[in-house]
């Protein structure tokens, strides 16, 4: 078999590695000497793999959007324009009560002949039983179309909801990813499903991803399929003016680590295998150019915008931004991908509920819980200082936006590319104190004895820890322990 050139790219990482794997100082051990010759024997392959192995394609998936202050009135005449028989409506007990609800309502009920039932049972960050619940509701409506008015847990909700109605047999794990679950593929065309978020956050409304917390296994997972797209997301800008200030935070910081782990990823061209039939390619594909654009625009304005809501909750002009960015970001992330913080998010809130049990200020629930927002955020510093060294170009440009600058700026660009990651590790750790957020694992319970446990409910993320710079590709010891330093490492910043 024939074998073309290692390209430039992946000489420069070998070298990268064989510079600045081991401690930058002088007085480096043996030991590190020798782990920077384990590194380089691990993307050594990389140069000999054979043509047909890597990809060389990515595809571009998003839902219709429509943005607009007060859309949310249109959405009875959508159903209508998609001939709905009978359309099931899914909220949360909160949501329920407030006005983007009551205006969606009104629009249904202003058409002829419209028949509609509402689930008013949804939960914040889902469980295997909520899910549940959800799917024996519509199964037993019997619905042709699907309605979503909430934040991510509502639409995420819809998404298996509907999933689960067409596929009348099947079992919850039949479709949740791998190793979790079988991870089976969704041939069946799903009913149509109209997505109204009231956060600027998940961006669920632009993706194929919908995440439920496994109880029983103490982390998160989810389904991912381009086949779980809502049909149509209306992005209101008028549906996020009663978010709470906690909540608007939380969901931004989701924006925020959307966009910068999606424009970090690996690129799409360094995933393997490609897949034997385009059909098979995943959802997230890898760093790419269009998800690039949308995530540097996501990225910019969050962090411009969420401040300004952090000191000032009823700043519309910021609440129109992020409503923006939340989808912008989806776009990115929902074709890119995302990984660390993600990866390593799951198990921190999924671990809360038997484990630290704290509760986040803000949030009217009587249960524990880490809000996602904020158990993305928990390990950011860390991260990024991890994977500084796989691509310094882009994390010099994402140093940049936070410091609101640009990359060309003597203060940025006369960095050397060794010591990037600590100056991005003190910008993103300086961000997150301005909006309050819990200064590490420590600040919501978790002490240096759970870091196992941590690092084991890590390890199944493969969806999204196969897309993180510098892990291995089958994680094994040496991503155990890249893992254990991260998480070691968040513990407080």
């Amino acid at each position: 078999m024939a074998y073309r050139p290692a390209p430039r790219s992946v000489i420069h990482r070998l070298l990268y590695a064989a510079q600045h794997t081991a401690c930058p100082c002088h007085a480096c051990r043996a030991s590190d000497a020798q782990k920077t010759v384990q590194t380089i024997r691990k993307h050594a392959p990389l140069m000999h793999a054979a043509p047909n192995e890597k990809e060389y394609a990515f595809e571009v998936a998003a839902s219709d959007l429509r943005f607009g202050e007060g859309a949310t009135r249109e959405v009875g005449m959508d159903m209508k324009n998609l001939k709905a028989r009978k359309v099931a409506v899914f909220t949360d007990p909160i949501v329920s009560k407030l006005p983007p609800m009551k205006m969606a309502i009104a629009s249904l009920e202003g058409q002829d002949d419209l028949p509609f039932a509402v689930y008013d049972r949804v939960v914040a960050e889902p469980t295997e039983t909520s899910w549940r619940d959800a799917i024996a509701w519509s199964r037993e409506q019997d619905c042709s179309h699907f309605l979503a008015v909430g934040g991510g847990s509502v639409i995420d909700t819809a998404k298996a909801a509907n999933l689960f109605t067409v596929y009348q047999d099947a079992e919850l794990f039949d479709f949740l990813n791998a190793p979790v679950g079988k991870s089976l593929p969704i041939t069946r065309t799903l009913r149509p499903l109209i997505a109204v978020p009231t956060t600027a956050g998940t961006g669920s409304e632009t993706t194929g991803t919908a995440v439920v917390d496994i109880t029983s296994m103490s982390f998160k997972t989810g389904i991912s399929s381009r086949a779980l797209k809502p049909t149509l997301g209306i992005v209101d800008t008028l549906n996020t003016r009663t978010c709470s200030r906690e909540l608007h935070i939380s969901t931004g910081l989701d924006v925020l680590f959307h966009s910068l782990e999606s424009y970090t990823a690996i690129p799409y061209t360094e995933r393997v295998p490609r897949p034997s039939n385009p059909g098979l390619r995943p959802l997230y594909q890898g760093s790419n150019p269009l998800s690039d654009i949308f995530a540097m625009w996501a990225l910019r304005t969050t962090v411009k915008s969420l401040p300004r809501i952090s000191r000032d909750p009823h700043d519309v002009d910021a609440m129109r931004q992020m409503a923006l960015a939340a989808s912008f970001a989806g776009i990115g992330f929902g074709n890119a991908g995302c990984h660390l913080c993600h990866a390593i998010s799951y198990p921190i809130s999924g671990m809360n509920k038997a484990g630290p049990k704290y509760k986040h200020p803000g949030y009217a629930v009587d249960r524990p819980i880490i809000p996602h927002g904020i158990s993305v955020a928990l390990t950011a510093p860390a991260v990024f200082r991890f994977t500084a060294p796989f691509s310094p170009a882009r994390h010099r440009e994402a140093l940049a936006v936070f410091r609101h600058t640009t990359p060309a700026d003597p203060s940025v660009a006369a960095i050397p590319d060794a010591a990037l990651g600590g100056h991005l590790y003190e910008a993103i750790a300086r961000f997150l104190d301005g909006l309050g957020v819990p200064r590490g694992l420590r600040a919501v319970g978790y002490g240096k004895e759970d870091v196992p446990r941590l690092v084991e409910g890590t390890i199944p993320q493969r969806r999204v820890l196969g897309l993180a710079p510098r892990m291995p590709r089958d994680v094994g010891e040496e991503g155990r322990e890249y893992l254990t330093r991260i998480i070691d490492e968040s513990l407080q910043y």
